[in-house]
């Protein structure tokens, strides 16, 4: 399985589910995980992005420790990714129109949080690895980015 085999993988499970987990430490080194709606673009390799609101507290854990993990898995939990990466918060209008575009219909409990269409970040995590797992075969491969 090569990089764009798990890229590719990625996209096809998104596509399915719309949801992943997230996970952060704080400056104590706790976790923390919540669930996302992340998404991929087919023309930026290696990274997956997410909206949040600046006031939510995983925005500071992430300016103390950008180190997150994720987790993608089918609704059959038959195939299950786990990436680990670098997040990155931006505020370019640009790029937050294009995240918004793909997962703004998905973000139902984030309006309801937030109540603002306009305050928001984009979080971009740059990958560094991944393991596809595939439970019921036992099936798993690990990829560097």
């Amino acid at each position: 399985m090569t990089k764009h085999d798990v890229m590719s993988k990625i996209g096809t499970l998104l596509g399915e589910v719309k949801t992943a987990v997230l996970a952060t430490s704080d400056k104590d080194g706790n976790p923390h995980v919540r669930w996302m709606c992340p998404c991929i673009f087919s023309n930026r390799e290696n990274t997956l992005y997410a909206l949040s609101s600046p006031h939510f507290a995983k925005i500071m854990q992430l300016k103390e420790n950008p180190r997150v993990e994720w987790m993608i898995q089918s609704k059959s939990l038959d195939e299950i990714v786990t990436l680990r990466g670098k997040v990155n918060i931006i505020e370019n209008p640009s790029l937050k129109g294009e995240v918004m575009a793909l997962v703004g219909k998905t973000l139902h409990v984030f309006w309801t949080l937030t109540g603002k269409a306009t305050d928001y970040l984009v979080l971009e995590t740059i990958i560094t690895d991944a393991v596809y797992f595939r439970p019921m075969t036992g099936q798993k491969t690990a990829i560097s980015f």
